[in-house]
């Protein structure tokens, strides 16, 4: 069986992540407005990958469908690497 080596650098382009920032920005208001903390609901959701982690109300789980666990910590990071960290002339 061939062994399958994932190497590959893969960048999102700005749409991607435009419409990644919208998915989570509607399930971080819908849970807030049911009275969940967003922060854990989602922290949750990335670390298990089970969307039941968010509820259906406002079509939000379906908004989480849509944003794999693996490329919200890729863009997190980036987003964190670009304005919080003290930063060189390396690109991100």
């Amino acid at each position: 069986m061939a062994e399958i080596l994932k190497s590959e650098t893969v960048r999102f382009d700005l749409e991607d992540r435009e419409e990644m920032g919208a998915d989570l920005k509607a399930v971080s208001d819908s849970l807030a407005e049911i009275g969940y903390n967003p922060i854990h609901q989602i922290v949750s959701y990335i670390l298990s990958g089970d969307p039941a982690y968010i509820p259906r109300y406002k079509n939000a789980r379906n908004h989480i469908r849509h944003c794999q666990p693996d490329d919200i910590v890729e863009e997190l990071v980036r987003h964190y690497l670009k304005h919080k960290a003290s930063t060189t002339d390396r690109p991100i």
